[in-house]
């Protein structure tokens, strides 16, 4: 079997998925890739960027095993002037509800950016309020549940606006803008997130 492996940017609305789904754009109407090549994991509609496709099975259960714990940085521009306080707090864990029962994520790595990262605009752009800051956060998990950065940003008080998935292991989105694709060989690839 040819293993095929490719890093992409996924543009915000965008399903993680192949095949159509009512008039939502998708992941075909973006990439042309073989036809048993799937993403690994989930990145939200509302959400954009670093996203793994491949045929390689034996991926999807090495990097989605939680005992691997694969660092996952994600960039977030949230609504409202982050405290220190806040920032302890998603470093430390915070509880949220994950399918319906509380759930304590893993401790974090959480900062401010000094200034806001240079990302590719958005379209359409985040809603902009003149007295109200939208900073950015840099916020390094080892866990995915479901819409967990959104749910994690909400439960310390500031919701997110704009949601980037940068880096999983030493793969990022570097350089890279909305719809780009990169293609890897196998030894590239396992050297970036399996030694």
């Amino acid at each position: 079997m040819n293993l095929r492996y490719f890093t992409i940017y996924k543009p915000y609305q965008v399903l993680t998925r192949f095949g159509k789904e009512g008039d939502k754009a998708v992941l075909s109407d973006f990439f042309d890739v073989p036809k048993d090549v799937y993403p690994v994991g989930r990145l939200d509609y509302d959400s954009e960027g670093l996203l793994i496709l491949t045929n390689d099975k034996s991926v999807n259960q090495r990097l989605l095993q939680p005992s691997q714990a694969h660092e996952r940085e994600y960039w977030v521009q949230v609504d409202g002037a982050v405290t220190p306080e806040a920032i302890r707090r998603l470093e430390a864990g915070v509880t949220i509800t994950v399918d319906g029962k509380p759930f304590r994520t893993k401790p974090a790595k959480a900062s401010l950016f000094d200034a806001p990262p240079e990302v590719p605009d958005r379209h359409p752009p985040i809603r902009f309020r003149q007295h109200i800051p939208a900073p950015w956060i840099r916020l390094v998990l080892t866990e995915g549940k479901n819409r967990q950065v959104r749910k994690m940003t909400a439960a310390v008080g500031f919701p997110t606006l704009r949601l980037i998935r940068y880096r999983i292991g030493r793969l990022d989105i570097r350089g890279m803008q909305p719809g780009d694709m990169t293609v890897l060989d196998k030894k590239a690839f396992d050297a970036a997130l399996f030694r």
